[in-house]
């Protein structure tokens, strides 16, 4: 076994083995946001919990995994990458096993904030690991690749999903990912080589504490507000005053961040035009991609009826679709300026969101299909090139950080947006039902059809940074005149 290991080690199709083990955890992690989706409404049904509560057992999974997206580049630097690597797999997997003996909400939503302990290491980890390994020309193509693993949980994630739940129970929608995880921590044991970095810097307590209490606050903020417990709304003395804490969190961990030479995230880095604009991007993006995963689910199974494996179906395509463009698109930045794919993505992206506000209680399968088909496209057309954009600029030493900023920004806006789409999604629902004489599942439909229309306008605001950086490139350059001044 030894040798058979250093052999592995020495040849060149060792990066092709560490990337194939990163891509099998973050399908393992991705995999659990898409079943978790299609499983909701079992899940409410169970336990018999409304929309607000049962939003934690998606957020509790993504507030805990945003903690640990930036901090566990330090813990992997102190004491090695493949350590910590296979401790975030034995925590997500551990994780998805309670989480599959859950007989209570509260027992559910603990667990899933362990999942996301475990998360947000592998995914930390997992984009600087791929980058360290490849060379700058490499990475388009690698990270296509990686980018194929997401796709591939978006694709069989809900359809696995909705088979497991109709045949058998919501319970083993966790299950399914301790077989995975076991497997991705032996291979992680027997291939991969430990990396530390000479770095030796103290851990950022004061950044770490601050995003700690920024995070659970502002999504407990936006949950409360609309939750039918509370009367006073967003009124509430409650809702504001965690508002204003989570603020004040914000703030202090953005002036800790910018005075601290060794930050829990490199902040500065989004002065690097390519990163930063970048960043902005994927922050809007995330908002309206995520957010529009979380609803539609909700819509063809409370409102069309669908059971949890025709709900799951429909997204078979979807992931398809996606891992081959996210293949094509990596390649496609060897001869393509990577930032025109990206636009044609959230324009794409935008469509299908626009398409998918208008749909009724009578909106057939295919049209749900065909709007599927061109969100597929968007997102396979713009992850790839983005990030390869993104990193372009940046030194080896850089790329750790900008994936923690990265992975943290992604899920920090697809948090948020859940929160938001769940508190227009309520509110909306009750206006309908209020102030309209038609049957609940019309109501409930129009209101997530409303909050699709704000995902609409989210996703188009992700092309402002692009026209900006179309705008300075193609700004004229001063000539000089014939006496030396410029023209």
């Amino acid at each position: 076994m030894a040798t058979f290991r250093e052999h592995i080690r020495q040849s060149r199709a060792y990066k092709w083995c560490i990337l194939g083990l990163i891509m099998l955890g973050t399908f393992m992690a991705v995999l659990d946001v898409t079943v978790v989706n299609v499983g909701l409404p079992a899940i409410m049904s169970a336990f018999h919990i409304g929309i607000s509560t049962a939003e934690w057992v998606i957020t509790a999974y993504m507030i805990t995994m945003t903690v640990m997206l930036p901090s566990a580049g330090w813990f992997a630097d102190r004491f090695g990458n493949k350590r910590l690597y296979i401790l975030g797999l034995v925590l997500f997997t551990l994780g998805s096993w309670l989480c599959g003996r859950a007989t209570s909400d509260i027992f559910l939503i603990s667990s899933r904030a362990l999942q996301g302990l475990g998360s947000g290491i592998i995914q930390s980890l997992g984009l600087a690991i791929v980058t360290r390994e490849f060379r700058p020309e490499e990475r388009g193509l690698a990270l296509g690749l990686w980018g194929m693993a997401a796709a591939a949980s978006i694709s069989f994630g809900p359809l696995l999903g909705g088979y497991l739940v109709d045949a058998y129970s919501w319970h083993k929608i966790f299950d399914v990912n301790v077989p995975v995880g076991l497997l991705a921590i032996v291979l992680s044991v027997v291939i991969q080589q430990e990396w530390k970095s000479p770095s030796g810097h103290a851990f950022d307590w004061k950044g770490f504490l601050a995003i700690v209490v920024f995070m659970p606050l502002a999504i407990f903020a936006l949950a409360r507000g609309n939750s039918p417990t509370n009367h006073d709304g967003w009124a509430s003395p409650v809702v504001i005053g965690c508002f204003a804490v989570a603020a004040a969190a914000l703030a202090y961990f953005i002036y800790t961040e910018l005075r601290n030479p060794a930050p829990l995230l490199q902040l500065r880095l989004l002065g690097e035009r390519n990163f930063g604009v970048s960043m902005a991007v994927l922050t809007l993006f995330s908002i309206g991609m995520l957010g529009g995963t979380y609803l539609l689910p909700l819509y063809m199974q409370r409102g069309l009826g669908y059971t949890a494996l025709m709900a799951g179906s429909v997204f078979l395509p979807v992931g398809l679709i996606q891992g081959v463009l996210s293949a094509l698109s990596g390649l496609m930045t060897r001869y393509v300026k990577p930032l025109i794919p990206v636009a044609a993505g959230v324009l794409l992206l935008a469509w299908s969101f626009w398409m998918a506000s208008r749909f009724t209680l009578h909106t057939t399968h295919h049209h749900i299909l065909f709007v599927l088909y061109v969100r597929g496209f968007g997102m396979g057309l713009a992850f790839a090139p983005l990030s390869y954009f993104s990193l372009r600029n940046l030194t080896q030493k850089d790329m750790a950080a900008a994936a923690g900023i990265s992975n943290s920004i992604r899920q920090l806006a697809g948090s948020v947006g859940i929160a938001i789409l769940t508190a227009v999604l309520a509110s909306r629902t009750a206006f309908h039902a209020t102030h309209e004489t038609v049957p609940v599942a019309q109501s409930y439909v129009e209101g997530v059809t409303d909050a699709l229309a704000i995902v609409v306008w989210i996703t188009l605001a992700a092309l402002l940074p692009l026209l900006w950086v179309f705008r300075k490139k193609r700004r004229p350059t001063s000539v000089p005149s014939d006496d030396g001044r410029k023209a």
